[in-house]
């Protein structure tokens, strides 16, 4: 099983990035929350955005909340992350995540089966 993250860079502040998370060995539809986490230096990994495979529902962290999109294509076996309006805040590597966490750990990095080896994103100013 892999998930293959790609798409990150060096963008300056208000740019805009999309990253995708290629699945191999597994079948995204088949679980049930495809999500994105970031670790910054110095800080804990932290949820940024799932989507659910049976609702197809999008959720969020409020930091994120109106700038960045995240969509699955399943035909594809591929999530993406669309992020715009980017700050210097946003600076960190990102992660994406396959599972099937029950809903008081959907935010929490541990409650996904799967986890991408990660791609670095930065903004300058």
């Amino acid at each position: 099983v892999q998930l293959q993250a790609s798409g990150g860079g060096l963008v300056q502040a208000g740019g805009s990035l999309r990253l995708s998370c290629a699945a191999s060995g597994l079948t995204l539809s088949t679980y049930d929350t495809v999500g994105w986490f970031r670790q910054a230096p110095g800080k804990e990994r932290e949820f940024v955005a799932r989507v659910s495979s049976r609702s197809k529902r999008t959720y969020y962290a409020d930091f994120v909340t109106g700038r960045f999109t995240i969509s699955k294509e399943n035909a594809k076996n591929t999530a993406h992350l669309q992020m715009n309006s980017l700050k210097i805040e946003d600076t960190a590597v990102y992660y994406c995540v396959v599972g099937n966490p029950i809903l008081s750990a959907a935010t929490m990095w541990r409650g996904y089966r799967y986890w991408g080896q990660g791609t670095q994103v930065t903004v300058s100013s």
